[in-house]
Order: C-alpha cells, then sequence, then structure tokens
C-alpha cells in the first residue's frame, strides 16, 4: 500500500476547477493499492476569482491543502512548489480542467504496485475506452514532439505531453526542475531518461476541450518544446550549481578512465564487496559479477541514480552508511560479511578519516582488503577542492601513517595520474575554477596511453594516491 499526492495546478478555472476537485476526492477511494490521498491544489495567481472560489471549497474539504502564489509563474512553477509541499510515496500531476478522468489515476498506480515502476505516464494515444475527436493539426503537433522527444532520449513514449504523469516521489523530489511553463513536461522527460528511471506507460481516456472552452497551450509553446528537447539533450541533467553532481556525470563520460582505474585494484577485490561513496555508479559498473556488491552513498540524487541504473541486478545493492559508522550500522555491516571495501574519491571529502579507516577495518572480515583513492599533495589544494567540499588533500607519508594506524598491513601504497597534475593546478590553483572543464575531461580520453605505462612505470608524482591494504 503506498500513499499518494496529486499536485493540482490551477491558474484561471474558475468554472471547472471544483468540479474538477469533486471528481478527483470521489475517485480516490478506488484506486487500489492507495492507503492514503492528499490533494495539494496550487493557486497560480488567478485574476478570475478562481482564488476565492478554492478558498471557499479548501476550508469545507479537509483533503484540500491550498497552496497560494501572489502572481502568476506558470504551470512548472506551480508543480515544482507542489512537488516540494508533498509527503506521499507517489505523486501524480492532476490538471484542474476535466480534460482528464481521475478514476485512471488508479491505473497508473497498478505499474508501481506490480512491476517496480519508477515513473508511469498515462497515454492519450495508446488504446482506451474513449477519446474525444477534436484537432487533427494539434495531434500531429503532439506526436511530432512526442517523435523528437523519443529520438533524443532513446525511450518509446507515446505521449510525452500528458498530464498525467506518475512518480516515486524520492526521485521526483531529487530532480533539478527549472521549466516554469509547459516546457516541464519535456524537461522532466529528458532527465528521468537520463536517469535510467524504469517507465512504464498505461492507456487513459481524454475528453479535451476547445479553445473556446478554455484550452491553454498553443503552437507557441510547440515551438518552445522543440527548442527545450534540443537544449535537455546537449545540457547535462545534474544542477549546474551543484559541482560534486557535475563532475560525477562528466566522469561518467569518462569510460577508459574508469576501466583502467578499476584495473590497477581489481585483482585485489573479492567476492563480498562494499563501495563507500559511489555516487552515479562510475565505478560501481565495472564492479558488478560478484556475489555481493553493496554501493553506499549519503547523496539522495546519487541514490536514485544507483537505484535506477542497478534494479534489476539482484547483486547489488543500495545502502546509505555514514562514515564514521554508528554501532548499528558497524553490526549491520559485519553481518555482510564484507571481505573487500572500496573506497574512491572519498576519504577526503570525512573530516575524521581516523576513525573512518578504523570503521572500515572493524567491518572487514580477517583478511579483508581494503582499497584506497585520495588526493595526493596539499600543495595543489585550490578552488576546485574547495567545491568539491575536500577537507584535505593527502601527502604520502601521511596516508601511510593513518592506514597503519588503523590496523591495516599496507600491500601497496603509489602515486597515480601524473598528466593531472597540471590540469589541476592550471584550474583550481591559477584559474581559480569552480570545476573542470567538460572539454579538458573529454581531451583526457587522449592521456589514455601515458596512464597505461604508468602500470609498469610507477610515477615518482600523481594527482591521487591509492593504496592496498589488508585486515591481518
Amino acid at each position: 500500500m503506498l500513499s499518494l499526492s496529486v499536485v493540482v495546478p490551477v491558474y484561471n478555472e474558475r468554472y471547472l476547477v471544483c468540479e474538477s476537485l469533486r471528481r478527483v476526492l470521489a475517485a480516490a477511494p478506488s484506486w487500489e493499492g492507495v492507503s492514503a490521498v492528499e490533494v495539494l491544489v496550487v493557486e497560480d495567481g488567478s485574476t478570475d476569482g478562481t482564488r476565492e472560489l478554492l478558498r471557499d471549497f479548501a476550508a469545507a474539504e479537509p483533503r484540500i491543502t491550498l497552496i497560494e502564489h501572489a502572481r502568476n509563474s506558470g504551470k512548472g512553477a506551480a508543480v515544482r512548489t507542489g512537488i516540494a509541499a508533498a509527503q506521499g510515496d507517489l505523486i501524480v500531476f492532476h490538471d484542474a480542467d476535466l480534460e482528464y478522468d481521475p478514476r485512471d489515476i488508479g491505473r497508473l498506480v497498478k505499474p508501481f504496485l506490480e512491476d517496480g515502476a519508477d515513473v508511469v505516464y498515462g497515454s492519450r494515444f495508446s488504446a482506451s475506452e474513449r477519446r474525444r475527436v477534436l484537432y487533427y493539426r494539434h495531434t500531429l503537433g503532439n506526436k511530432l514532439i512526442t517523435f523528437l522527444s523519443d529520438m533524443a532520449t532513446d525511450l518509446n513514449l507515446t505521449d510525452v505531453e500528458t498530464c498525467y504523469k506518475m512518480f516515486r516521489s524520492t526521485l521526483l523530489k531529487s530532480l533539478p526542475i527549472r521549466s516554469n511553463d509547459f516546457r516541464l513536461e519535456i524537461e522532466v522527460t529528458a532527465k528521468i531518461a537520463k536517469r535510467q528511471a524504469r517507465i512504464f506507460e498505461v492507456p487513459i481516456s481524454y475528453v479535451g476541450r476547445t479553445y473556446r472552452e478554455g484550452k491553454k497551450i498553443g503552437w507557441k509553446d510547440a515551438v518552445s518544446a522543440v527548442a527545450t528537447i534540443v537544449r535537455h539533450n546537449l545540457r547535462e541533467s545534474e544542477d549546474p550549481r551543484n559541482v560534486g553532481h557535475v563532475t560525477l556525470v562528466r566522469m561518467s563520460r569518462l569510460e577508459p578512465y574508469n576501466r583502467w582505474l578499476v584495473s590497477r585494484f581489481d585483482g585485489a577485490v573479492g567476492r563480498r564487496v562494499l563501495e563507500i561513496g559511489a555516487g552515479f555508479g562510475n565505478i560501481t559498473r565495472h564492479l558488478r559479477g560478484r556475489e555481493l556488491l553493496v554501493a553506499s552513498d549519503l547523496d539522495p540524487v546519487a541514490l536514485e541514480h544507483l537505484k535506477g541504473t542497478f534494479r534489476d541486478d539482484p547483486s547489488v545493492r543500495i545502502a546509505s552508511y555514514r562514515f564514521p559508522l554508528d554501532p548499528a550500522e558497524r553490526d549491520e555491516i559485519r553481518r555482510l560479511r564484507i571481505d573487500s571495501v572500496v573506497c574512491l574519491n572519498v576519504l577526503e571529502h570525512i573530516e575524521d578519516d581516523r576513525r573512518t579507516l578504523a570503521d572500515m577495518y572493524e567491518v572487514l572480515e580477517p583478511g579483508g582488503r581494503l582499497v584506497l583513492l585520495v588526493p595526493a599533495f596539499q600543495s595543489l589544494f585550490g578552488t576546485l577542492d574547495v567545491h568539491l567540499r575536500h577537507f584535505r588533500r593527502y601527502e604520502k607519508a601521511e596516508l601511510e601513517s593513518k592506514i597503519r594506524e588503523a590496523g591495516f598491513a599496507i600491500e601497496d601504497l603509489r602515486f597515480v595520474n601524473r598528466p593531472g597534475i597540471f590540469g589541476w593546478w592550471l584550474n583550481g590553483k591559477l584559474l581559480r575554477r569552480r570545476v573542470l572543464p567538460r572539454s579538458q575531461l573529454l581531451a583526457f580520453k587522449l592521456m589514455m596511453p601515458m596512464l597505461e605505462r604508468e602500470k609498469e612505470n610507477p610515477p615518482t608524482a600523481g594527482l591521487s594516491l591509492i593504496a592496498r591494504a589488508r585486515k591481518e
């Protein structure tokens, strides 16, 4: 049983909104699998008396929560307000007019209960019980936009512009949505595709209305939708203000580097692995195929990425362990009989690194191994480190001392990635950038032959330090 939040953006719908809400409330008891319903009505600065009607309606109906915008901000802005306030396990959008039948919402719930869905769209163009016959050119425009969106996202949706979209709440709340108008539909679709969400589609009925009856979307919105498809196909899906997320997305495109990095320690990793700070799964993908792989992270956005990527792999377990560990988490990990801990570019984010290393030692099985990658040379600490929220960079002797202090016997400790030193110094110390430029990261692929040679000829200096240690 799941709880459901129905988000209803409203603007200048005084003649239809109350009837639309009555139909939602009347249909709610028929939605199988739904334990509780909240209806969040976001009044978006109407000027036709809608606000006053909704105040009276909400005062008489406790299942309605009315949220008011001081001025009109657009459908996307109203939906974002509703998402932020939603408390349900699932969130669905509903228009304030009478074009959609709320009884169909029950159809959207079913794939969450039976198929492990992350997102379900209600399609007006799949076979359904009924559909009002209206504008051919409008329908053609809808199908063209859906076609272009599908080409960009590599999805096979039949109706990207449908109002009825239902999401797992944790997924939807983690999306950085920016659109204030009808472009919301395109933006959300592009971002759930990049998250590799598990998407389903079910047929719904549709009783469209004419422009005389109050239909608001027009040809300008169609042109805007096409431009949005292009923009979001080219743009990174994560919030550009979050340097960590942007960096993880960019690193995901450096598969040759990720494979090379795993090759440096893969032989030391056993059958039951805990990866600390799995992020968006860039390294996790290369650790699969084992008896158990626990991918742990604290970031809700990262957890949604991991759930979407590894949902169908029964050997991968998604977790959220905060190091240093509390006693309950330490006991839980011990019960998993972990024989390998992989911690890449994470220790520098943790203030108490000594206690964290001691916890890694405690949760490992006897003879288990630790693989650790950290940034090298405190002298390179610059704006890139600040915006990535690093507490420190490590000197080789310092890292060796802290690993031994935790109880580990060091098997190997060496510098890696000599070519990266200049780029980090240039961007973080000289140019004082917030994030490594995308063009420079992609050019890094050209340096792979130099990195490959490091296996046979370990460098005397490098951007990072990699350590392999054993619990005696």
